[in-house]
């Protein structure tokens, strides 16, 4: 290699901008606002973003109603309700590909089983031994379904299914039957879910891919706007899905075909036009043309429906008068790029490099994750003894109360308890408990109606679609929905007097409520504010390896080289803004975590930097001074987190491609320095008003022994 010019020499990349604009240099763009949990009426009744699930309404009524009902007359009604609490199986891997997701159904019906097993077993020994069941499913669940990252409703219906077989009657000889008629519903759901096959078979994994422009074309028109950091994350987010499920298509037979390798290639344009985004948007105060994000829709549509895809002239307005190198040209010209690729058919692929095999492993190391879950830095651990111990003290609680039907104590409580925080349990506490006392009202006039059995199954099946519909967009109408749903499974597995279900049922949710948030406040409240200074030493050692390998001219960076430095830098940022998300709703510690937003956006954009920078194809070496000095500061401000102290950057190489970086470091310095002054101001007016404390104390003392 060539004699590199070291640039190590000076410290001057321009003035950081502070709000005056009448002196010259780069202007920093400005950070968005934090994101602010709370607990009011919008939070508890309001829609959150998104789409209505009407495939996913549609399955679970189908499947629930046809595994009841076939259970129901095989076995008789009472132990049918097991079958239907099987069929829930069709509410997991919804977005995942067919040949993963039949696997993964597969465990998740297992899992159902065992369930359904340990809750027989365990309500044919004695009600205290029913509780522990509980508590023990809900805290496996919990701690399986993060490790292995199954996606939503989570550990909650493993335990509502282990729950309600509790209550179905029978010995230790049934147990066997229980679980076979689990495994029948769960097999139904299965069947269900896997039914999409025949018609869209690659669907999965060309949505997720669509999903990635779309949430590009977000990002585009954020640039210049205070929402850009957080669609930054959400297209980081929706990029990272698309991996993770094309990854999960590539069965051995799909693989080699022209298919395959045409989505392979539009994923891969999509990344690398989600890191040019980046250095566009930290470089860019300004908002870009709306044709940019309407070009990138376009592309969206074009990921299933080559037809559809933008002409690449389209751009041409956009890049006259550009120069060449600049930022926005080559954006464009890799977005023009991307939809000439996605114009072509799936044959004219084989000269693009983009359409080669991922440089990854399909399956993810399931043991290994379950394993690294249970270390000291992971959340999932605290996350799962927290439900364990706070849905079996609520069993017992309830239990000891005699309330007659401790086991939905424990289900409103591992609801409550999937909020997370303290702050979004207290939400999901005030949303179960309405949605209950609505719900109830709604199955006690079904049930005193005496519908025939007919009837029953039909209900369930259409309140369990309606409920999934709804869910995902508020627990509170969810909850009113699920609840009759619940209700009728319930009472016909063991009939009570409608008075006496509706009674004990809103005291069991209200209890359930309360204990489910007494965990929260009690168990780990601090658990993510605690982890979030090593989530951001976690994005800055990826920073630093990442601009370590950009620019040391004795590495070359390969393709799975420069693969595995940005899936690992993409996940540590995606780590770092769900932990500070978690970590704001903590309390009391969110006093001392809101602070950190600007550290969290400075150490979010080094991150996204540096992932912009193993996009480029030639990357300019630097010199071993400038190398020695850059990774010097990374080590600086690492230290400097990890002790909790103000960092001692100094001066800073020069970095010609790479300006920004220097900016956010320097932000980056001055938000923990700032941090650390709030830190040291409010520990100085603590001590202040204990001392003030203990010195009325002694007053009174001594006025008493006067």
């Amino acid at each position: 290699m060539g004699h590199v010019r070291d640039l190590g020499t000076t410290g001057d990349t321009g003035p950081l901008d502070v709000g005056d604009t009448s002196h010259p240099g780069p202007r920093r763009v400005a950070v968005g606002e934090r994101p602010r949990p709370r607990v009011d009426l919008r939070a508890v009744f309001g829609l959150e973003s998104g789409t209505w699930a009407w495939t996913t309404a549609a399955q679970a009524a189908i499947a629930m109603t046809i595994s009841f009902a076939l259970a129901a007359w095989l076995f008789g009604p009472q132990v049918a309700t097991l079958a239907a609490m099987g069929s829930m199986t069709v509410l997991y891997e919804k977005k995942t590909p067919y040949a993963y997701r039949a696997a993964a159904l597969a465990l998740v019906g297992v899992g159902f089983v065992i369930s359904v097993s340990l809750g027989s077993l365990a309500s044919a020994l004695s009600p205290w031994a029913a509780v522990f069941s509980i508590g023990l499913t809900a805290g496996l669940a919990t701690w399986v379904c993060a490790a292995w990252r199954v996606d939503k409703p989570g550990p909650m219906f493993f335990v509502l299914v282990g729950a309600i077989s509790t209550i179905v009657p029978g010995g230790l000889a049934d147990v066997p039957l229980h679980a076979a008629i689990a495994a029948s519903g769960a097999a139904v759901g299965w069947a269900v879910s896997m039914s999409g096959v025949f018609v869209r078979a690659r669907q999965p994994e060309r949505q997720a891919v669509a999903g990635a422009y779309r949430k590009l074309a977000v990002l585009l028109r954020a640039v210049g706007t205070p929402e850009l950091d957080h669609a930054q994350h959400d297209a980081s987010v929706a990029v990272a899905d698309a991996w993770r499920l094309v990854l999960l298509a590539q069965t051995r037979g799909y693989r080699t075909s022209d298919e395959a390798a045409r989505l392979r290639s539009l994923l891969r344009w999509v990344s690398d036009i989600h890191l040019a985004t980046t250095q566009v948007c930290m470089a860019r105060p300004t908002p870009l043309p709306p044709e940019a994000a309407a070009f990138a829709e376009r592309m969206a549509a074009a990921v299933a429906a080559p037809e559809k895809a933008p002409d690449p002239a389209d751009l041409d307005g956009l890049r006259r008068g550009m120069r060449p190198r600049s930022l926005e040209a080559r954006l464009y010209g890799l977005m023009a790029r991307a939809a000439t690729a996605a114009r072509r058919d799936a044959g004219g692929l084989d000269d693009d490099e983009r359409a080669r095999n991922l440089h990854d492993e399909r399956y993810p190391a399931l043991w290994g994750a379950l394993r690294s879950s249970l270390s000291q830095d992971s959340l999932i651990r605290p996350t799962a003894l927290r439900m364990w111990i706070t849905v079996t003290a609520a069993g017992a609680l309830a239990l000891a109360s005699g309330l007659e039907n401790s086991y939905w104590v424990g289900i409103t409580t591992t609801a409550v308890l999937q909020g997370g925080n303290v702050v979004l349990t207290l939400n999901r506490s005030v949303q179960r408990s309405l949605g209950t006392l609505v719900g109830v009202v709604i199955g006690a006039l079904l049930i005193a109606a005496n519908p025939p059995l007919a009837g029953v199954i039909v209900l369930a099946g259409l309140f369990q679609g309606a409920a999934q519909l709804v869910i995902g967009r508020n627990f509170f109408y969810g909850s009113v929905l699920l609840t009759p749903m619940a209700l009728l499974l319930s009472y016909t597995a063991a009939p009570h007097p409608i008075t006496e279900l509706a009674e004990t049922r809103i005291i069991d949710t209200v209890v359930g409520s309360l204990v489910g948030l007494a965990g929260a406040m009690l168990l780990w409240r601090g658990a993510s504010a605690t982890r979030l200074p090593q989530s951001i030493v976690g994005v800055l050692e990826e920073a630093r390896r990442a601009m370590a390998a950009v620019l040391d001219q004795d590495t070359v960076i390969d393709g799975r080289l420069r693969y595995e430095l940005r899936r690992d830098m993409r996940a540590a940022l995606v780590s770092l803004r769900g932990v500070y998300e978690s970590a704001i709703g903590d309390v009391p510690r969110a006093a001392s975590t809101q602070p950190l937003w600007p550290v969290v956006v400075a150490t979010q954009r080094t991150g996204y930097l540096a992932l912009s920078a193993l996009a480029l194809e030639n990357p300019e070496p630097v010199g071993t001074i400038t190398l020695q000095r850059v990774d010097l500061a990374f080590r600086e401000l690492i230290s400097a987190m990890e002790e909790r102290r103000t960092p001692r950057l100094g001066a800073l190489p020069r970095l010609p491609a790479h300006p920004r970086i220097n900016m956010e470091l320097r932000a980056l310095s001055t938000a923990m320095a700032g941090a650390v002054a709030q830190d040291e101001r409010a520990a100085r007016l603590e001590a202040e008003k204990r001392a003030e404390l203990e010195r009325r104390r002694a007053q009174g003392d001594l006025d008493a022994d006067l």
